[in-house]
């Protein structure tokens, strides 16, 4: 067996508030160096070297999730306008096609029941990303947008993983491309109510979207810039409301938002600004039509930690009354308004629910009803919902044992409607298959939220992946997977440790991980691992732990801090260099970061708080178990070189011979390749090694299932 890579030492000095910190694998930074592509390709064959024995394995799996999945396919189509889009899926074809077909008349309103394998009489493809994608190794879509009057697609697409988008036009009646074609924007784009003017933001040489142009398609004259923000930590977004009356402009850092508005009929509109920003203060706008008369909704969070509704006239936006009250128990995340009623999105009992609630001609409001579900660990939102004035509205429900299911809900009747639900070829039952929630106690107290997901009659202790992010206030809700059930059907457990720095309890469970209290995210997840060691579900030596990005970061803190609780850690695109990337603010990103972690470079006890938990810099000289970190050379927001430096640190460092692998994808991005069948490989890849870490005696089945061609 070839040993493993072993990544020169080159001493490079970083000094901070009289900390002075010797970094031996800097050097790994600079991918334009020859020297470094060539030890990322030789950690690329060691990696696969040392997983070749699963490739039978890998094969399987892929095979389970491609017979499993419909692949030729199409969505439920929705209405807008004098049209019903859909989405196509074809067997062989990596990516979607994006399609319409007319809709009957006005009071059309019911999907029409389209048959993947039949002709749609007046079916228009409007995109084919697959003709797109020819002669790219990457390819990610990202507006795909159609003008208010069904005329005209505004599309923009990335073909090397950077997130830099380049917008193209066609003419929907003709088929043909317009001239225009607009470099280096970020991946949306919102037309105007004139079907001529497009509004998009571009990004700063640290990806930070920071100005909104407005380009009028077919004048010749170049973009106008309509608003620029000079402040490094706001991030721009430019849209418009359901109503089609206003755009929006949204301002925000991680902690402060601004939100501004205009005329969607006016192709010079002046933006007014709703609320003036004040540090802390975040806020949302919905427009609303409220007894005859234009209103701004504002979800707030001034003086209201989990967030508080007020209504306000669009002529004075200052002039506002309390909607719905702030609650402890409760976060408020969303406002949907429709011509006749309004959708509220919040949070309790750590799930996302919605309620409706009517608008009365006369300008009060109904009462609010939940739409509710069966199943304990229903996760449910809106689906499309573009009409401003439909007698139905979208909605998704699904949970880790049930596939996602559509829904129209009649407005005047409130009956519910199923639509679809996500196909699972192979004869898949929810029954087979037990969801349930447990709570770990943290050392602090705090009970934590742990969802567990495992076959019927499986019997414990039993090996486990147990998933964490904790980060941006991000919910990790229940989600259906059929690549997972190839995990569920060889005897594995899957649960997620709602871990603080996550929004699932409302907003003071994400305050409570971050900044300085970062580290509760991490004893949260060590805490939740042995709670589920404790009520022998599982053991250490069948437990690995799974992350990406910022959950990468959880996972390599908690390989130093207990490793002696886990079988395997896997990485994917792990923050496990948060210190380095967090004092650079040339870096992308890095500013913006800062009310999310701190800013090291002015503070100085974040400085050596952020010190005491990075991955990279506490690597000790300890056994830890194998590992696995997955990267990608294009990344935008996690480099290449966190996971790099890491595995090298490990490999010197720790006291074990235990293989520490590192797989970077060399044509992809944040998100990994692209098109779905490279997609399930790597699944399968990942999983494979999962199942051999979790396993490695085989006492699951696996290797039975690898010996004689089933389970």
């Amino acid at each position: 067996m070839t040993a493993p890579p072993q990544a020169k030492r080159a001493a490079h000095r970083r000094e901070h508030h009289g900390d002075v910190f010797i970094d031996p694998y800097e050097w790994l930074r600079d991918k334009s160096d020859p020297e470094v592509i060539a030890y990322l390709e030789a950690e690329n064959t060691y990696t696969e070297e040392q997983t070749e024995h699963l490739a039978p394995l890998r094969r399987k799996i892929f095979d389970e999730i491609k017979a499993r999945t419909k692949e030729t396919d199409l969505s439920v189509p929705t209405r807008r306008g004098d049209w019903w889009y859909y989405g196509r899926s074809f067997e062989g074809k990596q990516y979607g096609v994006h399609c319409r077909c007319p809709a009957a008349g006005a009071g059309d309103w019911t999907p029409p029941l389209l048959d993947e394998n039949t002709t749609i009489p007046g079916e228009q493809v409007l995109l084919d990303e697959n003709v797109e994608a020819q002669g790219h190794e990457y390819f990610a879509l990202g507006a795909a947008t159609v003008s208010i009057d069904g005329n005209i697609l505004a599309y923009s697409v990335d073909t090397v993983g950077d997130e830099r988008y380049t917008l193209r036009f066609r003419d929907l009646r003709t088929g043909e491309q317009y001239d225009d074609t607009i470099v280096g924007i970020g991946a949306g784009a919102t037309w105007a109510a004139d079907n001529r003017t497009l509004y998009y933001t571009t990004v700063d040489d640290a990806w930070r979207p920071d100005t909104v142009w407005r380009h009028r398609l077919g004048g010749g004259s170049p973009a106008e810039r309509v608003y620029h923000e000079p402040d490094d930590k706001y991030w721009l977004g430019v849209g418009r409301t359901r109503s089609e009356k206003y755009l929006i402009i949204a301002a925000g850092s991680a902690v402060t938002s601004e939100v501004r508005y205009a005329d969607a009929a006016d192709p010079d509109a002046q933006f007014a600004v709703v609320w003036q920003r004040r540090d802390g203060v975040e806020y949302s706008v919905e427009h609303a039509v409220v007894g005859g008369e234009d209103r701004f909704l504002i979800m707030h969070n001034d003086g209201a930690e989990n967030f508080a509704l007020v209504e306000a006239p669009v002529a004075d936006p200052t002039a506002f009354r309390t909607l719905v009250e702030h609650r402890e128990d409760v976060r408020l995340d969303a406002v949907d308004a429709f011509a006749g009623h309004l959708v509220l999105s919040y949070r309790a009992e750590a799930l996302p629910k919605i309620q409706l609630w009517p608008l009365a001609a006369d300008g009060t409001y109904g009462r609010a009803e939940d739409i509710t579900f069966d199943t304990e660990l229903t996760s449910a939102g809106l689906g499309g919902n573009p009409n401003w004035d439909a007698p139905k509205l979208r909605i998704g429900a699904t949970s880790f044992v049930i596939p996602v299911r559509i829904y129209d809900v009649d407005l005047a009747t409130g009956e519910r409607t199923l639509l679809r639900e996500q196909p699972v070829l192979g004869g898949y039952r929810p029954e087979d298959y037990v969801e349930r929630r447990e709570w770990a106690i943290a050392p602090d107290g705090a009970r934590v939220p742990i969802s567990i997901v495992h076959r019927a009659g499986l019997q414990f202790p039993a090996p486990t992946l147990l998933y964490g992010y904790g980060a941006y206030e991000s919910c990790e809700d229940p989600r259906f997977s059929i690549a997972r059930l190839s995990l569920l059907d060889r005897g594995m457990v899957y649960a997620v440790a709602h871990v603080r720095g996550g929004g699932e309890l409302g907003r003071p469970w994400y305050e409570h991980g971050k900044l300085l209290e970062k580290g509760n995210t991490f004893t949260d997840f060590i805490a939740v691992a042995r709670h589920l060691i404790a009520t022998g579900t599982t053991r250490p030596q069948n437990l690995v732990a799974l992350g990406g990005s910022a959950g990468g970061l959880l996972i390599g803190a908690v390989a130093n801090l207990a490793p002696e609780l886990f079988a395997g850690f896997l990485a994917q695109v792990p923050f496990v260099d948060p210190l380095t990337t967090i004092l650079d603010p040339s870096l992308p990103l890095t500013v913006t970061e800062w009310d999310e972690w701190g800013n090291p470079l002015e503070d100085e006890d974040v400085y050596h708080y952020m010190k005491s938990y990075s991955p990279y810099e506490n690597v000790l000289a300890k056994d830890y178990p194998p590992i696995l970190a997955m990267t990608s050379l294009n990344d935008t927001r996690v480099y290449y070189v966190e996971p790099a430096k890491w595995v090298a640190a490990l490999r010197h460092t720790k006291t074990d011979t235990n293989p520490v692998l590192l797989k970077t994808e060399m044509s992809a991005g944040h998100g990994g390749i692209s098109g779905r069948y490279e997609r399930w490989k790597e699944a399968a890849f990942q999983y494979a090694w999962v199942l051999a870490t979790a396993d490695p005696d085989g006492d699951c089945g696996w290797r039975r299932a690898v010996a004689s061609g089933h389970d």
